[in-house]
């Protein structure tokens, strides 16, 4: 098993989850986070424009997902293509982790695995 992390920009979620969905990706969690990366924050305008300020957290929304081998790649095919901006992609769009998973259990039923799922 494979869990997938996504940090994507808040106006992409709906795009991304709906992808991931059309993938085969069952099911998902996502949390609003803030943070920064390689840019290191953004410049703001303040007042009326007149001044400007350096942001060096942006909001962001983290989405985790725990996928069967199999669907790995199709899932991060999609996420790449619903949350990349424009053609080429810009600085900011986000990043992907993805790990293995040793065990998976179901609180309800104490299923495992696949199974739990």
């Amino acid at each position: 098993m494979i869990k997938i992390e996504a940090i994507v920009r808040p106006e992409r979620i709906g795009a991304v989850v709906d992808a991931m969905d059309a993938a085969g990706c069952g099911g998902y969690n996502y949390v609003n986070v803030t943070g920064r990366g390689k840019q290191q924050g953004i410049e703001v305008f303040t007042g009326r424009g007149a001044s400007t300020t350096r942001r060096m957290a942006l909001p962001k929304v983290l989405i985790t997902t725990v996928i069967e081998d199999s669907k790995k790649e199709a899932v991060i095919a999609a996420i790449v293509a619903a949350a990349r901006s424009g053609d080429e992609g810009n600085i900011g769009d986000g990043k992907i982790f993805v790990s293995h998973v040793a065990e998976v259990v179901r609180v309800r039923t104490g299923e495992r695995d696949g199974d739990a799922l």
